[in-house]
């Protein structure tokens, strides 16, 4: 029994090594995952896309049309967004932004933007005859504990296609947000200026992420001693 009790100890700290080093986000090298609005759920009913482009149908500048994701931020750096797309883009580019304060009819304050390198990277998922693509850019913007705003607008402004914000109910999402508060931006061609996303459907999340840095090694080994020192202290009693 006290084999088992031990070898059971060791399951549950390598799956908590496991979770830390990688939460179950868009996987991109060199950022940890600190929010993911979820994943495409096939099963719901209400499963469906914003359009979320720059491309020759729906383009302009800087976007076409752009999703705003709701998310809270703990503070801290943020490396990275990722925006999940069902898309016939071919994206080498995507523009990004930060915002706080959005509302109905109000873009609120604008944190950061840029535009960067990007790749379109399939997740397996498909839905209204696109399949969905994950486009990630690096970011180095450092924001205090709050809530905020994503979006990430993938661009290929010569390819006559289309590309959708994928919705989510949240299925394997990390982190937190206020729900239904997301947005929507197109005043050249939808006509639309920061509209709530559920005036067009049933919106209360996109599957869209954003990234902190990697721990530094050190403070992984930190964390690695730690559990080891308190699997040893459980062994110790465990011997008893």
């Amino acid at each position: 029994m006290k084999k088992l009790a031990l070898l059971s100890l060791f399951a549950m700290l390598f799956a908590m090594t496991a979770t830390f080093a990688f939460a179950s986000c868009p996987v991109e090298s060199g950022v940890t995952c600190a929010f993911y609005g979820g994943d495409l759920d096939l099963n719901d009913p209400n499963q469906n896309g914003l359009a979320n482009e720059n491309d020759a149908i729906v383009g302009g500048n800087p976007y076409g049309a752009a999703t705003y994701q709701n998310f809270n931020w703990g503070g801290g750096t943020v490396g990275g967004l990722a925006t999940n797309n069902l898309s016939g883009l071919n994206p080498t580019t995507a523009y990004w932004e930060i915002r706080s304060g959005v509302s109905e009819g109000n873009g609120g304050t604008l944190i950061a933007s840029g535009t960067g390198a990007t790749s379109n990277q399939a997740t397996g998922r498909s839905d209204f005859g696109f399949n969905e693509f994950t486009n990630f850019v690096s970011t180095n913007v450092t924001l205090g504990a709050g809530n905020y705003w994503m979006a990430v607008v993938p661009n290929d402004p010569s390819n006559a296609n289309r590309s959708f914000n994928s919705n989510t109910d949240g299925l394997n999402s990390v982190g937190s947000q206020n729900l239904g508060q997301q947005f929507w931006n197109s005043p050249n061609f939808f006509g639309v200026n920061f509209t709530n996303a559920n005036n067009e459907g049933v919106f209360n999340s996109f599957s869209d992420a954003a990234y902190s840095s990697v721990p530094e090694p050190s403070s992984l080994i930190m964390l690695g001693s730690g559990l080891v020192g308190v699997a040893g202290v459980i062994r110790r009693r465990l011997s008893r």
